[in-house]
């Protein structure tokens, strides 16, 4: 009995965690850049055992639109559309205690130049946290963004 509920323990305890719901970015206490940021005022997420589903809402210079990513959680390349019909190839995968889960993309821009980013999405206590950093030609960018669930 006790060898049962130390297996059903375990098994619970290396289960990834669910990112699903609507969250809304809690500018105050995240930590974003002053002159542009990258946060979406709003992320919907869909997790379906290994797969997910993220879409962003933005709003830039008051223009509103959204950015749609699929990804499957067992670290196979997958290809969303990037910027101005680029293609963005990313990786996505959990830490050993499935508690992180990371997000390697790359952008080639067509002109000569890449865009590589990571976000690191962890969920604690109903806060969805991504740590976002990206690298290019036009230099280094990162960034802590807070979602609170609507």
């Amino acid at each position: 009995m006790l060898l049962t509920f130390a297996a059903a323990f375990l098994t619970l305890a290396l289960t990834a965690q669910d990112l699903s719901g609507n969250w809304k970015l809690n500018t105050s206490k995240s930590k974003l850049n002053a002159e542009f940021s990258m946060a979406p005022g709003e992320v919907i997420i869909k997790h379906d055992g290994n797969n997910l589903t993220i879409e962003r809402h933005h709003e830039f210079q008051g223009q509103a639109f959204t950015v749609n990513d699929k990804f499957t959680l067992d670290g196979k390349e997958c290809i969303n559309e990037g910027f101005q019909g680029t293609k963005k190839k990313s990786t996505a995968s959990w830490s050993d205690d499935k508690k992180t889960l990371t997000i390697k993309s790359s952008l080639d821009m067509g002109d000569g130049g890449m865009v590589k980013t990571t976000e690191t999405l962890t969920l604690e206590a109903g806060i969805l946290t991504m740590v976002s950093a990206a690298s290019s030609d036009w230099g280094d960018f990162s960034e802590t963004q807070v979602f609170e669930k609507k």
